[in-house]
C-alpha cells in the first residue's frame, strides 16, 4: 500500500538519493555483480525520472555498496568507469547525477557501508546544504531503507524483481515509509503536481 501522506507532510525535499543495482539499473541475479559498463542495463524510464528531479531543482545523489572491490571482482576504476559511462547516457536525455558514492569495503571493514551513514556524510561533506530531514532514501534492499531510516530520512522501497531481490525484501517494504514498483513511480510520488497513486 502506498503511504505517500508521510512524503506531503514533511519538509519541502531537496536531495534524492539513490541505491544504484535495482533501482537505476537492472540487479544482477543474488551474488553476482556488475563488473562492467557491458553489464550495466538501465532500466525503463529511469532517465526520464531522473530528468525529471533535475528539472524540479533536486540534488541527485548515488549512493551504493560496491563489494565486489573488496572481493577483487573490479576496481575502483571500473565502478568510476561505469559511473562516467551512466552520466555520458543521460546526459543527451537532459539528466544527471549530481554525485556518486560508493563503498568498496567487506562487511564490517568501515563506516561506510549502508547501512552505515558514511556515504552520506560524504556526501554532506561535498555538498553542506545537505540534510537528512530534507532528503529521501530510494532504495531496494533492507540495508538502503535503515541507511535512510538511522539518519532521519523519507525512504521510498523500490519493489523491483521479485526474483532478483535480496534477503530482507519484504522487512525493508514494511519498514519503508512508502513503496513503489519502480524509480519513475517514486518519481511520481515526490514530484509536486504529478499524478500520485493515494491509498
Amino acid at each position: 500500500m502506498q503511504k505517500p501522506a508521510e512524503i506531503d507532510a514533511a519538509p519541502r525535499l531537496s536531495t534524492v538519493f539513490l541505491d544504484r543495482d535495482g533501482v537505476i539499473n537492472e540487479k544482477m541475479p543474488e551474488g553476482r555483480y556488475v563488473t562492467r559498463w557491458e553489464e550495466f542495463h538501465l532500466l525503463a524510464g529511469v532517465a526520464e525520472a531522473i530528468a525529471g528531479l533535475n528539472r524540479a531543482g533536486l540534488r541527485v545523489i548515488v549512493v551504493s555498496n560496491q563489494r565486489g572491490v573488496a572481493l577483487g571482482l573490479y576496481s575502483a576504476a571500473d565502478v568510476d568507469a561505469i559511473h562516467a559511462r551512466l552520466q555520458e547516457t543521460l546526459e543527451p536525455l537532459g539528466a544527471h547525477v549530481d554525485g556518486f558514492y560508493y563503498c568498496p569495503h567487506d562487511k564490517g571493514q568501515c563506516a561506510c557501508r549502508k547501512p552505515l551513514g558514511g556515504l552520506f556524510e560524504q556526501a554532506k561533506a561535498e555538498a553542506p546544504a545537505i540534510s537528512a530531514e530534507t532528503s529521501v532514501m530510494v532504495g531496494d534492499s533492507l540495508s538502503d531503507i535503515e541507511f535512510g531510516r538511522r539518519l532521519g530520512m523519507r525512504t521510498i522501497f523500490i519493489e523491483g524483481d521479485p526474483q532478483r531481490r535480496k534477503p530482507g525484501g519484504e522487512a525493508a517494504a514494511e519498514l519503508a515509509g512508502t513503496r513503489a514498483a519502480s524509480l519513475p513511480e517514486a518519481v511520481k510520488l515526490l514530484l509536486p503536481g504529478s499524478n500520485r497513486t493515494r491509498p
